[in-house]
Order: structure tokens, then C-alpha cells, then sequence
């Protein structure tokens, strides 16, 4: 039995096709923007469209972007010899937030996962050899996640760069700064171990 008009129930749904987004959820969602004033919904929604019309990949990168090169790429203080792979758009955020890197992207968006049906072909690896192989890279750092998926992805793209003779690295894994050993789990630990460096 449908509780609600029709309008406010489809509303409703595409909500709940948002990731981590439940029914109840949704329907706080739905409800909220049901109540803003008519301007500020349609400038909800005016963003959604304009950024799903004007948003695309970088041609270097395949970041997100707004432009034909993205900011990053476009920085010229940037070492455009070491470039690092991540996963999702969103994966580069996190990195330029700890301010350490100065090299460049490369956005894969996604990861290998056979049970879901990912495969090479599904991601922008092409696009990575293809810079690996004209470019200048000195050093691409596999920085995908610490999961079954990203280290097959980091494994598979390895191995096609091996003839490149390009360095390849991978990020480090360790105990989490504030955290306590005791509570970390034995492939943490090992990682830790494997990872050390001088002080």
C-alpha cells in the first residue's frame, strides 16, 4: 500500500538509489526538500542538472572537471614525472588534503571485481598506459584500496607497466596514527612491519 502521492513516493526512490541511503532515510530527504521554499528546491535541482551536464573527465587524469584539464594536471608547479593512481575522484581529495603529494593523478573509477562484473576494460587503465608510455613518469604510486579488488587492480596494472621500466610503488599500510596496537588485526601488523623506514 502506497502511503504517499505519487510525485513524493518517486521521490522517494531516487533517493533510496543514492549509496548508504535507506527507506527511512530517503524519505527525511524527500521531506526536507519538500519543504524548502519553491527557489531553493529549484536550485537543488538547477545543481544537480548543471553539474551532470557540465562535469566530465580530465583527458590527462580522468579526474572530474569542468574543463578540458582539470587544475591539477594544469598546475605547472606540479612533478609531472610521478603519477598516482586512485581509485575514485574521491580518493584524490583525500590525498591533497594531507598536502604531502605533488605529483599527478590518475583516476581509474573503480576497481577490477569479477563478481561484479568490473573488468580492465571497465576502467581507465588504457588512458594510464597510454601515459606511461609517452610521458616522462619516473614513478607511478598504486594507490588504490587496501582490499581484495584494489590489490588485484594494483597487481594487474603493475604488470602491465613492468615493460614501461617505470618505478612502481605502493602506499604503504600501518596502524592508524592514535591507534593501539593491541587492536589492530594480524595483515595490518605485518603490513606495518613490512613498511617500516628509518627514523
Amino acid at each position: 500500500m502506497k502511503f504517499f502521492a505519487p510525485p513524493v513516493e518517486r521521490l522517494i526512490e531516487q533517493f533510496e538509489r543514492l549509496p548508504g541511503i535507506g527507506h527511512k532515510t530517503a524519505q527525511r530527504l524527500a521531506f526536507y526538500l519538500l519543504s524548502l521554499p519553491r527557489e531553493d528546491a529549484e536550485e537543488f535541482a538547477a545543481a544537480i542538472t548543471d553539474a551532470k551536464n557540465t562535469v566530465f573527465t580530465c583527458k590527462i587524469c580522468q579526474n572530474l572537471t569542468d574543463s578540458e584539464i582539470c587544475p591539477i594536471c594544469s598546475d605547472p608547479s606540479r612533478d609531472k614525472s610521478i603519477i598516482c593512481v586512485v581509485t575514485d575522484p574521491k580518493d584524490v581529495v583525500a590525498l591533497e588534503r594531507t598536502r604531502e603529494f605533488s605529483g599527478l593523478y590518475h583516476v581509474l573509477h573503480g576497481a577490477i571485481s569479477p563478481l561484479n562484473h568490473i573488468g580492465p576494460d571497465d576502467l581507465r587503465i588504457r588512458e594510464l598506459v597510454l601515459r606511461a608510455s609517452e610521458d616522462d613518469v619516473s614513478e607511478i604510486i598504486m594507490a588504490t584500496n587496501p582490499d581484495t579488488e584494489g590489490e588485484a587492480t594494483a597487481m594487474y596494472i603493475s604488470r602491465l607497466l613492468k615493460p614501461f621500466g617505470v618505478k612502481i610503488t605502493r602506499l604503504a599500510y600501518g596502524v592508524p596514527v592514535g591507534g593501539h596496537l593491541e587492536f589492530a588485526d594480524e595483515v595490518t601488523l605485518g603490513r606495518a612491519l613490512e613498511g617500516r623506514r628509518e627514523i
